[in-house]
């Protein structure tokens, strides 16, 4: 490869290519031409001497060669993006920005973190992008986001993820539910209602059905709603049981009783998590050490998960490298 042809604007139209995986959106959001875009992805493919893109159902996809020059690219660009921000630093005061994948139900705790945070770093901006652990999952293989919040982490050697917030799942019911008058339940006892669940994927559906398992039992009668809200709203009224977060219970204004059954609440965590190849900027670490010194001041402090101070000493650990 001749490195001598690559720049940081061949660099910048690949990786909008690569991620919104057409070149009329890439050229859209670069005020570019299609042309233009086209054109230079063809100087890009010829500088490194190999085929970068393929097309698959009219998507264009990176082939193997070019999904490590993506991860390059991303890292490169990544690092300029810190140096700016650096640079902005040692004129006087802190600054950035802060691109954060949350899951649906991180959205009712994450904005009061963020409300504190921004108090103390009001020249930090964040952009939230909320989306089911599907989506959030997509997003964190392209390496578009700086931090993630999930209840249910990826897995694999490029993941650090740490517990910061507890989420217990606690099973709903109607208040005028005839198992809401009872002290203590078996789950058998509930065996031939209805349970309302989220889709295929979810973190919450994941840890019900997890557990369903190791208690060896199939449920009968479910139907798939996509929404804790939309969830809430039907248990209160009579469709059916549900297992919902606490925090997402807390949130609502429905009334619902929380029923007293063996093994309940599922233990679940909210973990905070990034990439290890991918640079961590400035301004996410200071609200990851924002958020070791200063969380149980945002939430109740029994949410608080002791693990968090473990992942801001990674990220002072790796700033000094």
């Amino acid at each position: 490869m001749n490195i001598r042809h690559l720049s940081f604007r061949l660099l910048q139209v690949y990786v909008q290519v690569v991620r919104l995986g057409n070149i009329t959106a890439a050229a859209r959001a670069l005020h570019l031409t299609q042309p233009t875009v086209s054109l230079q992805l063809k100087k890009l493919s010829e500088a490194v001497g190999e085929q970068l893109i393929d097309s698959r159902q009219g998507r264009m996809v990176p082939t193997h060669i070019g999904d490590e020059l993506y991860r390059a690219a991303c890292d490169v660009l990544g690092r300029f993006d810190d140096f700016n921000v650096f640079l902005q630093e040692a004129r006087g005061g802190s600054s950035g920005h802060i691109n954060i994948g949350i899951v649906t139900t991180a959205k009712y705790v994450l904005p009061r973190i963020l409300g504190a945070f921004y108090r103390l770093f009001p020249q930090v901006s964040v952009t939230l992008n909320v989306g089911n652990r599907a989506h959030i999952l997509e997003r964190f293989g392209k390496q578009e986001d700086d931090l993630y919040l999930f209840s249910h982490p990826p897995s694999g050697p490029n993941v650090q993820a740490t517990r910061i917030l507890k989420n217990p799942l606690q099973l709903i019911a109607p208040v005028d539910h005839w198992a809401a008058r009872s002290k203590q339940l078996s789950f058998s006892d509930l065996r031939q209602e209805r349970f309302l669940i989220r889709e295929p994927g979810s973190a919450t559906r994941m840890m019900f059905e997890s557990w369903l398992s190791s208690q060896g039992i199939d449920l009968g009668n479910t139907m798939q709603i996509e929404s804790n809200e939309a969830i809430r709203l039907s248990v209160a009224s009579g469709l059916g049981l549900s297992v919902i977060s606490a925090h997402t219970l807390e949130e609502g204004r429905e009334k619902l009783a929380i029923l007293p059954v063996d093994g309940f609440p599922l233990e679940s965590n909210w973990y905070l998590v990034s990439r290890k190849d991918r640079r961590t900027p400035h301004a996410a670490m200071q609200l990851i050490r924002f958020m070791a010194e200063h969380l149980h001041e945002c939430v109740e402090p029994a949410w608080v998960a002791p693990d968090i101070a473990k992942l801001a000493q990674h990220f002072d650990v790796t700033t000094l490298r």
